[in-house]
C-alpha cells in the first residue's frame, strides 16, 4: 500500500495571521505544499482552513510551515471535455479512468488502486452521478469541498478526480495516514470523525469504510497474483521447478 509518510520536519518558527480573500498555497518546512482557503494562528497552532467556514481545518505547528502564497483564480479548462469521452452507460473507458487516477495518484503519492476503490464506492464509475445531498461526479464532491479543492465543474471527470484525490490526501495528512479515519471523514466529514474521536457510529459510514478497504485490498492482492504468475511464466525452466 503506497501511502505517503511525511511531516514533523523541523523548521524555523514563523509568524502567522488571518488571511482573508484569495485562496492560498501553504508551503511546509519539508517542501510539501497544500491548498487552503485561509489560515489563522489559534492556541499556538496554525489552522489551515479547507473551506470558507471554520470547521474543516488541519492544525499544524508553526515550525512545520514555511510560507503562504495567494493563489490566482484557476482558468477554466476548455480542452478536457474534448479529450475524454463517456460510454453509453455514463462511464469512462477502463483505460481513460485508469490513466486519470494514475495521474492524480502520482501527484499526491496515493495508490491508484485506493483511488479506484473510492471511485467505485462513491459513484460506481458514473461520471455524472449525483447524490440527494448534492455530491457530484466520480468521487462525489459536495459543492463546498469542490470549491475548497479548486474544482469548478464536479461533473468534469479530470477536475473531479483531481479534487477528490487532493481532498483524500489532505484527510490522510490530517489523520496521520490512518486510512480508516480518512475514509470516514471523506464519507461523513471531518467534524464527525473529530467528534467521536474515530470512525463515527453511523451505519453508512462504517459500511463505506469497510467496503473501500476491502476493495482496495482485493485489488492489490489481485495485482500481486498477476505479477507473480507473470514472473513465474517468464522464469527459465529448471530442475527445481519440477521437484516434489
Amino acid at each position: 500500500m503506497k501511502l505517503h509518510w511525511r511531516w514533523m520536519v523541523a523548521g524555523a518558527w514563523i509568524a502567522v495571521s488571518v488571511c482573508a480573500g484569495a485562496e492560498e498555497l501553504a508551503t511546509l518546512s519539508n517542501g510539501f505544499t497544500m491548498r487552503c482557503d485561509h489560515h489563522a494562528l489559534v492556541d499556538g497552532q496554525v489552522r489551515l482552513y479547507l473551506s470558507h467556514g471554520e470547521e474543516n481545518y488541519i492544525a499544524l505547528e508553526p515550525k512545520e510551515l514555511a510560507a503562504f502564497t495567494p493563489l490566482p483564480d484557476a482558468p477554466p479548462k476548455a480542452t478536457a471535455a474534448a479529450t475524454v469521452k463517456t460510454r453509453n452507460d455514463g462511464k469512462l473507458s477502463r483505460a481513460d479512468l485508469h490513466e486519470m487516477l494514475a495521474e492524480a495518484g502520482a501527484a499526491h503519492n496515493l495508490d491508484v488502486d485506493l483511488l479506484a476503490s473510492v471511485v467505485q464506492a462513491e459513484s460506481g464509475g458514473r461520471v455524472r452521478a449525483t447524490s440527494p445531498a448534492g455530491a457530484q461526479g466520480l468521487m462525489q464532491l459536495i459543492p463546498s469541498t469542490a470549491h475548497a479543492m479548486g474544482v469548478q465543474n464536479s461533473l468534469e471527470p479530470e477536475e473531479n478526480v483531481r479534487g477528490g484525490t487532493q481532498y483524500l490526501d489532505e484527510l490522510l495528512t490530517r489523520y496521520h495516514e490512518n486510512l480508516a479515519l480518512a475514509l470516514a471523514a471523506y464519507n461523513a466529514g471531518p467534524a464527525a470523525v473529530d467528534k467521536y474521536h474515530g470512525v463515527p457510529p453511523y451505519h453508512e459510514t462504517r459500511v463505506y469504510v469497510a467496503r473501500v478497504i476491502h476493495a482496495f485490498n482485493r485489488r492489490v492482492l489481485t495485482h500481486e497474483m498477476v505479477k507473480g504468475r507473470a514472473k513465474q511464466q517468464s522464469a527459465p525452466i529448471g530442475v527445481s521447478q519440477f521437484s516434489r
